[in-house]
């Protein structure tokens, strides 16, 4: 999924073939039961972009709603979007529980129902990332986003854990042809490419997220069950493969893992990004 294909022309590519894939793929599993995990990196991007109460913020691509309750908790005016209608319910139960005032919109992340120069903050933690379009996507952050507004993301890098997992299942599942890898957002050469021109500055902080589960097995067997494209694959793979691709997993957080204790320890890198536009 994440390995890089050779580019092809916008023309020769069906995005929305494509985002249909992928909406079953993330919609499968169920997704929230690995995502209310990474709760810490939607209040680190909050905290990092300066959050004002009264502010406008548009989440895009929200998953269950990390970055969009992180958000509403600062008491900002939060609009949370998503094409998986199930992860939107899923926040609404969330900011529910929590009293918590927020706008929801099913909505396409590369061609986004809403004006131009309209929201304060615009954020995404690990979801415009998966986006196929991904030039289409980022100009889509920069319309919606105010003048001198903030643009704040957390993408996976390409050498950390979840990269290379990604990169490891693309060995076994042939991704989109002439999609370019996720793992581009990333790096601080897409980035660069798609938001200097319209930046005032760009802050950039490399984090980790440490995956803490009770064995490198109970990991394997959640993000089997709940975590879409991890499902998908083991589906897609008969039984001989399908261990071996199991058997590289565990390879894989062995070499990641850092407990010296019970259970284990996975850092994955990921970058943090805050885009202050002119």
């Amino acid at each position: 999924m994440l390995s890089v294909a050779q580019p092809q022309s916008t023309n020769e590519i069906n995005y929305s073939a494509v985002k249909e894939k992928q909406r079953t793929t993330w919609g499968s599993g169920d997704y929230g039961r690995i995502g209310v995990t990474l709760q810490i990196t939607g209040e680190q991007l909050c905290e990092s972009m300066d959050l004002a109460s009264g502010e406008s913020v548009l989440d895009i691509a929200s998953g269950n709603g990390n970055v969009t309750l992180a958000a509403a908790r600062r008491f900002c005016d939060v609009t949370s979007t998503d094409y998986v209608e199930a992860w939107l319910e899923q926040s609404k139960k969330r900011a529910e529980a929590e009293g918590l005032q927020i706008a929801y919109q099913f909505a396409d992340a590369e061609a986004l129902p809403f004006s131009d120069n309209s929201y304060d903050n615009v954020v995404s933690t690990f979801g415009v990332m998966f986006t196929p379009n991904q030039r289409q996507s980022a100009a889509e952050l920069i319309r919606v986003c105010k003048p001198n507004g903030k643009i704040g993301l957390v993408n996976w890098t390409p050498e950390g854990f979840i990269g290379q997992l990604f990169k490891l299942i693309g060995g076994y599942i042939t991704p989109p042809a002439g999609v370019k890898s996720p793992a581009l957002w990333g790096t601080r050469e897409f980035i660069n490419e798609q938001f200097a021109p319209h930046a005032a500055e760009i802050t950039y902080r490399t984090r980790e997220f440490n995956f803490r589960y009770r064995s490198a097995q109970h990991w394997i067997d959640l993000f089997r069950t709940f975590y879409g494209p991890v499902h998908k694959a083991f589906a897609a793979l008969d039984e001989s493969k399908g261990a071996e691709l199991e058997q590289d997993i565990h390879q894989l957080i062995a070499r990641f893992n850092r407990s010296v204790g019970n259970g284990i320890v996975v850092p994955s890198e990921y970058l943090e990004i805050v885009v202050q536009k002119r």
